[in-house]
Order: structure tokens, then sequence, then C-alpha cells
């Protein structure tokens, strides 16, 4: 049953107040049930990585798709090179307060698990357990042949050693969502192969218009059904891989609330809709709820931590449902 949406929150003037109303709301909603969380871009932009369509966003650039990144060597070129740069950026970063409130949320047993969009490994170096990295992750690639997979340090260190002209001091290149940045030089980059067949490599991440894994799926509509209620944090809801959660919590007649900034494609469908920052209103709750924080989080860098036991870095069949098809401009 849809029930009306309480909305909290003004974009033009966040406040303490206002954070305050929003966290009393999301205790109420939470109050003795079991939450799942699902987590998007706007996540992160607090630990640095810029969002895709977000307050601040960059203009919309045209994302790599799986049929671009295998069928043409200039639209593989040009990913490996920035996302060369991307890389070493995107290790550096650190989980922020609101990927530090779930793992203490998580381990209080108020978050049932966390299923992310994201690619950036923050949830894993926060601490939480129990999470389905639906995009996959950066912290490997995998050989599109043999299946064999290869850290992500590992690569990067063949791709330098390829590339020297790579700029080393990567403090003014600027970062995207995934993981890549613009790089001019394009033509030169030389990209390495596998290290046990001479097969193409993929990062362990789904591209636009690719597949989540059958198995990341079902565990994300599991972690749905084993809670009773839906939290949804910095996501746009446009790309299917969420709607369709929230679509399934909706079906069981369970609540849905929304933490964002800016509007989403699901606010019709939330019980609760709280406009704002996502660490601010995460690390408030956190704290009312007065849940301990957990043991000191994993802040290795992504290439060196290891993959959840979820995460199958070999390629696997294809998911009949389509995940990301993105068919809303920013």
């Amino acid at each position: 049953m849809t029930t009306p949406t309480e909305s909290i929150g003004e974009r033009a003037a966040r406040t303490p107040e206002s954070v305050a109303r929003a966290v009393d709301a999301l205790e109420r909603l939470i109050d003795g049930r079991r939450v799942a969380v699902l987590t998007g871009a706007g996540l992160s932009t607090d630990s640095g990585i810029p969002d895709y369509r977000g307050d601040g966003s960059k203009p919309r650039r045209t994302p790599m798709t799986a049929q671009r990144f295998v069928s043409d060597e200039a639209d593989r070129k040009r990913y490996w090179a920035g996302s060369a740069l991307g890389w070493k950026r995107m290790r550096d970063v650190q989980p922020n307060a609101g990927h530090v409130a779930l793992a203490r949320l998580e381990a209080a047993g108020v978050v049932a698990g966390v299923a992310t969009q994201n690619v950036d490994s923050l949830h894993q170096r926060a601490g939480t357990k129990r999470l389905i990295e639906l995009h996959g992750h950066l912290r490997t690639v995998s050989c599109l042949r043999c299946g064999t997979p290869e850290t992500r340090e590992s690569l990067d260190a063949r791709l330098r050693q390829l590339n020297p002209w790579l700029p080393a001091d990567l403090d003014e290149v600027p970062l995207n969502p995934d993981g890549d940045a613009e790089v001019a030089r394009v033509d030169e980059m030389v990209v390495p192969a596998c290290l046990v067949c001479g097969g193409m490599l993929k990062p362990d991440v789904v591209f636009f218009g690719e597949f989540v894994r059958p198995e990341n799926r079902e565990a994300a509509e599991a972690l749905v059904d084993d809670a009773d209620v839906l939290l949804s944090v910095g996501s746009s809801l446009v790309v299917n891989t969420g709607r369709r959660l929230i679509h399934r919590a909706r079906r069981a007649d369970k609540p849905v609330a929304i933490i964002n900034r800016g509007p989403t494609a699901a606010d019709h469908e939330a019980e609760l809709r709280v406009e704002g920052g996502t660490s601010e209103v995460l690390a408030a709750l956190a704290a009312r709820l007065r849940v301990p924080a957990p043991a000191r989080p994993d802040l290795a860098r992504p290439g060196q931590a290891p993959a959840p036991a979820r995460q199958d870095p070999a390629p696997a069949r294809q998911d009949p449902a389509p995940a990301r098809q993105d068919p809303a401009p920013a």
C-alpha cells in the first residue's frame, strides 16, 4: 500500500534543526525494525568522489559500455588511459562519516546489510560485513578469455611500465565517479594483456548496458526480503539496479525511506524523503541510537584489500534482466 511521502529538509537551507527532524522521522520509521540499505554515488561525495547527477556534479559524459570496450580499440585505450590516472586517486580516498555510520548501525543490529551501486570499496574499508557490490569493484581485473584475475595494483604497475609518459603528479587530475579521468594522449596508450593467455582484460565492474551478476542480484533481493524497511542513501534511483529493489520492497508492503541531495526517480514511492547530506544524517542517526563504534575500519588501499566472498572476479553468466541501462538524462 502506497503511503503519502513525508519530506524533510529544503535544498536551499540544510540546518541542524532540519537534520534533527530527519533523524526524528528516521528513528520513528525504523524503531524495532531491521533495515536493508541501498547506496549510490551520492554517499561517496564527502570522500571526494564526484557523483553523476547530484549538486555540483560534472557535465554528463558518454559512459563506457561493455559493447564499446570489447569492440573498439580506441575506446579501450581511452578507458585504460583515464583509469590509469583515476585509479591512483581513487585508491587514496577514505571512507567518510556516512560509510562508518552504516558499519556502526550494522554492528548494532539495526542495519541488516548494504547493497551498493558504488565500485569504490569504501563500504568494505569502513567495516560493513554483509555487503553486496551490485556493480562490482575496482580492486581487480579479469581476463575475458580465460577468466584469470589480477589485482589492480599489479595491473597499474604494468600500465605505467608500458606507458612511462603517464603523469606521476595526479593532484590536478579531475576524478570521475567510476575512477576514470580525462586524458589527452590516448593514442599513445599501450594496454596490457592477460599474463596467462594474452587475452583482453576488463575491470571487474558492471559497465553501462551490462548485466548484474545473478548471484549479486539474488543476494540483494534476499537482503530486502530479510529486512523490514529499505533505506536508499545517495542514489538518484534512475538506473534499474536500484529501482528494482525499491519495487520489490513496495510489493512486499515494506516502507521505503530515501536520503539524497536532490530529487530521485522513486520519491513518489517513499514513505519518508530526507533532503540533505548523507554523511551528516547517517552520523546523527547513529549517534541518536547510541550505537558503539565498530573495530577500526580496514583502511588498506582498495587494491590491497581482499575481495568479499560474494564477489567472484571471474566473468559470470549474464543476468536476463538489464542492470545499468540509463534512459534518463542527468
